[in-house]
């Protein structure tokens, strides 16, 4: 393709609704009110429709009034039927947007059978053909009015965002909390809730219900898998944004051409990225995604399988006549250690690797390294056996199990032991060896 200043002012269009949309959008996934969004892009048509009935207009003015009125009407409504008809949040929202939604279809059926309304148009927009209207700003001809207006939105949105920072904030983690400290956190609400309509209505002509719905939602679900720390999130949420509108026009005009159609809906593949780039989140992210959780979960048995070796070669050691010669075969090691037999292999290979553990024939023992590693494992193990005796009182005979979950607790063996007084033997009246104590030969 041959990109152009068309394709490029495309993308700006993009860009500003989405950023708009999802700045507002993180602190509707904050409130667990991602269907609002949802709710408030239905809900403002009898605000769209009175406004022209009253003003015999559709300009910008007087649709952001109508529609600005009808979201918060909306956020209203919705707490009235959730606080006094005992309904669930989600419950209400339902109910009153598809109320609002059907007064609005009825006010256009009756007053407004004039008027024409493309339903594409509402559902996808016409972003491909912003770049045809133009106005001159600041002596730039040649501008996309819905540039403007979208320049404009943003600029309103970001604004208000940092004059009430820290009120949002906090009403939107706590509302109860934010009462207590003289913000009022319903009007924040209702604060919001207008500037989710405001902006609904400015990127309806140029982009649609579709990707307003996806922009509100979508960008600030993937930066809340990311991160935990709301500045953060709402930067990743705009990048995520500027991405979706770039990545998608690039989709749209390129991908179909690879398998022989021609380019599709701009707003539509922007939805798409948006939805892949928040796929690769849910997958990748360090702490949430799934890939990740099961990496850790992955590395963690190993390392409980590493150490349960340890720990068997040195009570080996222990039981022997001669430790430093003593060796255990694999069969025992396979009995003993828990674990498939494939992560066996794999963490035995490790601790050879790591000079931990030395491979004789069939059998394995403990090298000089292993050996420290293993001592402070059984020094764990044989603390908190006695922690959970003493303590928690269980039987002598119950200790071993919940001690061998616990010994792998990085951090926590000193203060254990500081807590017992550092006892030398266990429950069981077993040595507890020191940090620099070698295997007792006594059995």
């Amino acid at each position: 393709m041959t990109w152009s200043h068309y394709d490029t002012w495309v993308v700006i269009v993009g860009t500003l609704s989405a950023a708009s949309c999802a700045l507002l959008g993180n602190y509707l996934i904050l409130r667990r009110m991602s269907m609002m969004g949802d709710a408030i892009s239905h809900a403002v048509l009898p605000g769209l429709a009175i406004a022209f009935l009253i003003t015999g207009s559709r300009g910008s003015v007087p649709m952001f009034a109508g529609a600005a009125i009808v979201g918060v009407l909306t956020a209203v409504f919705t707490q009235w039927v959730h606080t006094f008809g005992k309904l669930d949040q989600n419950a209400s929202m339902g109910v009153v947007f598809t109320t609002l939604f059907a007064i609005g279809l009825l006010l256009i059926v009756r007053g407004l059978d004039e008027v024409h309304i493309d339903a594409g148009c509402v559902l996808y927009g016409a972003i491909e053909f912003t770049p045809l209207d133009t106005v001159t700003v600041l002596g730039f001809e040649n501008v996309p009015r819905a540039a403007v207006t979208l320049g404009g939105v943003l600029v309103v949105d970001i604004v208000i965002v940092i004059l009430f920072y820290k009120e949002l904030k906090i009403s939107a983690f706590d509302p109860a909390l934010a009462t207590t400290l003289g913000i009022h956190a319903n009007a924040m609400l209702y604060l919001l809730m207008g500037l989710v309509a405001m902006t609904t209505v400015a990127s309806f002509e140029s982009v649609g219900s579709i990707l307003v719905i996806a922009m509100l939602i979508v960008p600030g679900a993937t930066a809340h898998l990311l991160t935990d720390r709301l500045g953060v999130m709402i930067a990743i949420s705009l990048v995520v944004a500027a991405l979706s509108a770039g990545l998608g026009h690039l989709s749209a005009t390129v991908v179909p051409g690879w398998f022989g159609f021609p380019s599709t809906i701009t707003s539509g593949m922007m939805a798409v990225v948006s939805g892949l780039l928040l796929a690769l989140a849910v997958l990748f992210s360090p702490r949430y995604g799934i890939i990740s959780r099961a990496w850790y979960r992955l590395t963690l048995t190993m390392q409980i399988v590493r150490e349960d070796v340890l720990g068997l070669l040195y009570r080996a050691e222990e039981l022997s006549p001669q430790p430093e010669i003593c060796i255990v075969n694999h069969s025992l090691l396979r009995e003993a250690v828990g674990g498939t037999g494939l992560l066996r292999a794999a963490a035995l290979a490790q601790l050879r690797r790591s000079g931990t553990v030395d491979r004789v024939d069939e059998s394995y023992r403990l090298t000089a390294s292993g050996r420290i590693a293993a001592r402070r494992l059984v020094r764990s193990h044989r603390l908190w056996e006695t922690y959970l005796f003493k303590h928690l009182q269980l039987p002598v005979d119950h200790v071993h199990t919940s001690a061998s979950r616990l010994e792998h607790v990085r951090g926590m063996t000193e203060r254990v032991g500081d807590t017992l007084g550092h006892p030398a033997q266990d429950p069981q009246g077993k040595p507890i060896p020191d940090q620099g104590e070698h295997p007792s030969t006594d059995g």
